[in-house]
Formats: C-alpha cells, structure tokens, sequence
C-alpha cells in the first residue's frame, strides 16, 4: 500500500551542516509538490552536541513534523545511538562507514542499513568536508524518488550567490549519493506520486515579517534572542527596499524604548524577542500603555526560567504577557497557530495598535517561529486603518491629547503637527495633558480625575475585544471530548484527533483561542456548554492559559495535559491522553 508521508530527519554535531542539509530536503519537498513541515532539535552551541532535524512531506495538508522517520542520516556516532530505534519498519539509516556505526540489535525489522563512504566520495570533488553531507542528501533523495531537477534548484538558490562552480560541485556530490543507493538496492519505493507544483515554504518567522510588511511596517529595533532572531536577520535583509528602518540595538530595553519612540512619531513600529527579553521590555512598554503609544510586540517562547534551555520550545510567556507592565493598561494578546494566521495576525496588530493606541503583543514559540511549513498564497492586500487622528476635524484650539470618550480612544497627534502640542509623560495626566502626579495628586478633584483616566483608557478593551479573533470549536460538535489549546499546539492537536477518529472511531473537537486577550468570556461559555469533558494541552507545567480560562468563565478542564520538556508536542502525545481521558 502506497505512504501518503515520508518523514527524514538528519543528526550530527553543532557545526556539521545539519540545519543547512535539512532546509535543502525541505525546499525539495516543497518542490515536488508536497505539503511540507520541519521541527529541528538544536543546541546553544557553535560546534558540538548533538543537533538534529526533521522534515515531513505529504500529499494532503500536513499538521506536524510527525513521529518516527523513514530514513535517517546519521553524521557521526552519537546521532547514529540516538535515532536508529526510531527508524520504521521498512526504512533506511544513511551513514559513513569512516566512523558510524549501527546496532542491528536496537534496529526495527528490515531497516535497511546503507553505509557510504560519505566524506571520501565528497573529498573526490573538493576538499571541503561539509559536502560529505551533500552526498548523504543525494543518497537520501534517490530513495525517496525526488526528481534530482529539484536538487539542482534549491542548490542554486542556497549557493546562488557564490561561485557556480560549488553549485555544480554540491550538484555532482549529490549524485555520487544517489548513484551509492542506486548500486545497493535502489529507492525505498513508497510510491508517492509528487506532484512536482512547488508550494510556498516558510516559517513562522517569516510569515510575521511579510505580514509586518504588508500592514506598512517602517521601523523595527531589535536585539537577537533565540528564537526570535530570525525576525532581525529577515527584516535586516528584506526590510530597507521596504522603507523599513531596521536597529539592531545594545539590549532588550533600548529595543522597546527605541519602537516606542517611533510609534510616537507616527511610524508603524514593531519590536521582537524572547521571554528573557521580554522581561527587560516591560517597564518601557507600561510606558507606551500610559502615554498610548501605539507598537507591535512580538514575544517568540522558549524554554524558561532565566535562560533556561534557549533553543527549546515552550508556551510558558503567557503570565509574563498578560502581567507585562506595573499596574492595569489595556493590550491585546494575539496568539497565531500557524503561518498563515501569523501572517494575517500580525498584519492585523498594527490596525489595533492605531485604532485603540495601545501595545499589542503577538505570542509564538520556537515550534512555529522557527519551523518550516508550506503554506497558501498569502493575500497581501491588507487594509491599513490608522484611528482617530487631532486633524480628522478637530481643531488645535480644542484640541485635548487625553480627551475622555466613550471608546477610550483620544485624537491622536503627531510631532510637527502645528497647534496640536500636548504633553506626553508616563505620569497620570488630565485630558489636556497636564501631569496630576506630583503636587496635584491626593486632592479630592484629581483623584476624580486620575479614576476617569484611568477607566477610559481601560474602556479600550471593549473594543479590543470586539475587533479580536474569538474562539473557534473545530472538529464533530457531539464530540466524547473537547481539547482546549492556543498556539503551535494547534497542529499535533488536530492530527492526534484526525488519528483517533480514524483508527478507534472516538470522536474529538478542539476549543482554540486565537485570542487570549481580552478573553472572550461570553462565547467561550457558549461553546463551552456543549462540552462533554474538557482536556486541556499546553507547553506549560502550570497550565498558565487553563488557569485564566477558569478566572474568566469559572471552567475548570477535567484534565489537563502539560508539557514543559523543552520538545515540542507530537500527535501520538495527544492522542494518548485522549484516549486516557474518554477511556
């Protein structure tokens, strides 16, 4: 029976090329016409540990990077210890005979070992010891029967830059690859009739980049933190012949001094980080909250506390988002589960921004912000809504910053707009502007003042939350259970309920939350009555979303299901505890 999938995953040290060997097989995946997706397994190191990755393409659209892989290339000892267990049933390890060595004893039945003298075929072309990896790739494409054309594109885009010559020596270690496979027993023969229409291949990252783009993003200040890095490295790139002005700046707090400043000034502004860079943002952006200022924040998870383990993932920010900042100011918490949603949530952040004159934080991880998926065409004709400005038919003599409204949105004015001077401090302040929090503050008329301030800008939730994603129930409504996620968790969630459904008929559904604030308490009740039991899944111990989900609708998960090891969620963890929980 011909596979619908094929999963590879490649290992070896820090410093091997394993990251780089890995997005080529992904580019050829993409190019054959496969719905593709990648999880890579690195280290905080420059060369050393152990490092691996994993692709996954299939015919239908994919929603993990899948379980146990089909071929693995093993570049050294420690990867071929690790992963020869994991092969299938069926499969093939990819080696060097210089030094790798397989336990047959630990091998699932009729994996088939095929061991390549990889660096002495590659030192044939070039003394470079890298390429060796190439010919595990060429080995790796012929037993999956990728058309070699495809081989031959991605290395032209990955070394198009440099001399043609390493091109067409990567082209040629390739095929000494293939040709090995060739002579010891040929392809795996899963059968897959690719398609070979190329599908637009991504991450998370990079999605948020091309949104930020197509909603007029003019500046970004930004210190490299793993996992958010990416966002720097693509919009330092890409950005300028956008107009974008892109700071690399000395720490975290500059980063969101620098956007909050910009925001200000007029200019769409957007930050980007980690938790532990979060932590230093958050005085700066409570200052944005009180004078505000609109800005786009993007907090990509990782593994925690302090710097924890700073190329793992995790989904255990949210109490650091939703408490960034001393005292109450209203935000949004937008929280994409994939690509595309990336891309059109991050678009949409910078109209909140405007309209409602606030930070609004768009949460991710290193799951989704970093792994590659295929993709839709994306739609970049989006609408860019700018609030209420002092010039939409006002005048400078009535002109108040802070005006109090129903909506909690003020007139906005920029520098250099004549007559609409204002004053903006991160002091409590009347509608005028004038500051209340020195000698004015304790008298019994500021104190109204200060309670009519602070509940108008507060007054801004409403709106927020009216203009933000409700949840959404996936899946049968008369369902045995309902799953409760936000985030990357969405993927290994719906395949793990597409599986049990499949293979033991219990039916599942999954209450999701593209928005975590302001919690849409009302239609989470409403979707919620339906529930038979609840299971909550979050790459958190304490289950930080399950615990504001009660707070606001007094739902208590029957069970709950965390996961803060660092990797990410595979369909068969979730579907296990599914199973668990409707047995």
């Amino acid at each position: 029976m011909a596979k619908n999938d094929l999963v590879f995953r490649i290992g070896g040290a820090a410093g091997d090329g394993v990251s780089s060997t890995a997005e080529s097989f992904a580019k050829m995946s993409a190019r054959s016409g496969l719905h593709t997706w990648t999880y890579s397994s690195y280290q905080s190191v420059i060369r050393g540990g152990h490092v691996w990755t994993q692709i996954r393409g299939s015919l239908g659209p994919v929603l993990s990077h899948g379980v146990d892989p089909d071929v693995v290339v093993a570049l050294n000892q420690q990867s071929m210890d690790v992963h020869q267990g994991d092969v299938v049933e069926g499969g093939a390890i990819v080696y060097d005979t210089d030094g790798t060595k397989p336990d047959p004893a630990k091998l699932r039945r009729n994996v088939r070992l095929i061991g390549i003298p990889l660096r002495k075929k590659a030192q044939t072309l070039s003394p470079n010891a890298l390429m060796r990896n190439t010919v595990a790739l060429g080995a790796v494409v012929k037993l999956f029967d990728i058309d070699f054309r495809h081989v031959e594109s991605a290395f032209k885009d990955i070394w198009g830059d440099k001399k043609p010559e390493i091109v067409q020596q990567n082209i040629a270690a390739a095929k000494l690859g293939a040709e090995a496979v060739g002579q010891m027993g040929g392809s795996l023969n899963l059968g897959l009739p690719y398609s070979n229409e190329a599908k637009y291949l991504m991450t998370g990252n990079e999605a948020i980049c091309l949104g930020a783009l197509a909603a007029g993003v003019k500046f970004l200040a930004q210190y490299p933190m793993t996992p958010a890095s990416s966002i720097l490295h693509w919009m330092a790139s890409h950005g300028p012949k956008y107009g974008v002005v892109v700071k690399q700046v000395e720490d975290e707090l500059a980063a969101m001094n620098m956007t909050v400043g910009a925001g200000f000034a007029g200019v769409r502004a957007m930050t980007a980080t980690s938790g532990g860079g979060f932590c230093l943002m958050v005085e700066a952006i409570g200052q944005a909250g009180m004078t505000e200022t609109p800005l786009v924040a993007v907090l990509v998870q990782r593994s925690g506390p302090s710097t924890g383990l700073p190329t793992k993932t995790e989904q255990g920010d949210l109490n650091l988002a939703l408490g960034a900042g001393q005292g109450d100011w209203p935000r949004a918490i937008l929280a994409p589960r994939n690509p595309e949603e990336c891309f059109r949530q991050a678009a949409q952040a910078f109209n909140l921004a405007e309209i409602y004159q606030t930070p609004i934080i768009l949460i991710s991880d290193l799951y989704l912000g970093e792994g590659y998926r295929t993709v839709e065409k994306l739609d970049f004709n989006v609408p860019i809504v700018r609030g209420m400005m002092a010039a939409d038919g006002g005048t400078a003599k009535d002109f108040m910053r802070y005006r109090i409204t129903e909506s909690g949105v003020s007139p906005r004015a920029l520098p250099g707009m004549k007559g609409f001077q204002h004053v903006a401090a991160t002091d409590e302040h009347m509608e005028n502007s004038e500051l209340i929090s020195d000698v004015l503050a304790g008298l019994p008329e500021h104190v109204e003042e200060r309670r009519k301030m602070h509940a108008k800008r507060m007054r801004k939730l409403d709106g927020l939350r009216k203009d933000t994603p409700p949840p959404e129930l996936w899946g049968p409504k008369n369902a045995d259970l309902t799953l409760l996620i936000w985030g990357s968790t969405w993927g290994p969630a719906h395949e793990a309920i597409i599986q049990v459904d499949e293979t033991e008929g219990v039916k599942v559904n999954s209450l999701e939350f593209p928005t975590i604030f302001p919690f849409h308490a009302e239609q989470t009740e409403q979707l919620l009555r339906g529930a038979k039991q609840t299971l909550a899944v979050e790459g958190n111990y304490t289950g930080q979303f399950t615990r504001l989900l009660r707070a606001e609708t007094g739902h208590k998960a029957d069970r709950f299901y965390g996961k803060s090891d660092g990797e990410p969620f595979t369909w068969r963890d979730i579907a296990d505890h599914i199973l668990e929980a409707v047995a």
